[in-house]
């Protein structure tokens, strides 16, 4: 019997304990990025599920970056990037949300949408779901669509899939 794309992507998922911070088990999806063959079946898996109902990928800075853009190649649409304030160049469009321990703020391009288009947001891993849930709100604001939400890791432990409560949300692996 041949393992599902979810016990090949599991089996792949490396544990770093206390990163970034004392009392957090980091899950390193880079072993995942290291497999050529499970890399490219996670990313014709969400490109399977997504075809014909997107027109624009948008990635979550970083590993939401080589996801969406793999995924936006694969597809043959485009790619936008939701970067940490002040790492895009030119006219920008913000949202500052409230963190477990703080506030962050991300960016996208001013002119990066027009209305309308229909987009998938796409992450390494959902746990708390605050970037995820801010990520979606400001591109509401600009005038897309968002159509789902993928990401290859869920922490179903933690409060993510609340944030993004009437949004459809797809994970390759969902850690309970």
């Amino acid at each position: 019997m041949s393992a599902t794309l979810a016990d090949r992507v599991s089996s792949r998922l490396r544990d770093i304990q206390d990163f970034p911070s004392p009392g957090i088990l980091f899950k390193d999806v880079t072993p995942v990025l290291a497999d050529p063959a499970v890399f490219g079946d996670v990313i014709r898996d969400m490109a399977d599920r997504r075809r014909g109902t997107v027109d624009v990928i948008v990635g979550i800075e970083a590993r939401g970056f080589i996801f969406g853009a793999a995924l936006a190649h694969e597809l043959g649409i485009g790619f936008v990037p939701i970067r940490k304030a002040g790492k895009l160049p030119g006219e920008v469009r913000g949202l500052t949300y409230d963190l477990e321990y703080g506030t962050a703020t991300i960016e996208i391009h001013q002119d990066a949408f027009v209305g309308g288009e229909r987009v998938l947001v796409v992450d390494d891993v959902l746990a708390t779901g605050g970037t995820a849930e801010a990520a979606c709100r400001l591109l509401d604001e600009a005038g897309a669509t968002v159509v789902a939400f993928e990401t290859l890791v869920e922490l179903a432990f933690l409060p993510g899939r609340d944030r993004l409560v009437g949004r459809e949300i797809h994970a390759t692996v969902v850690v309970t």
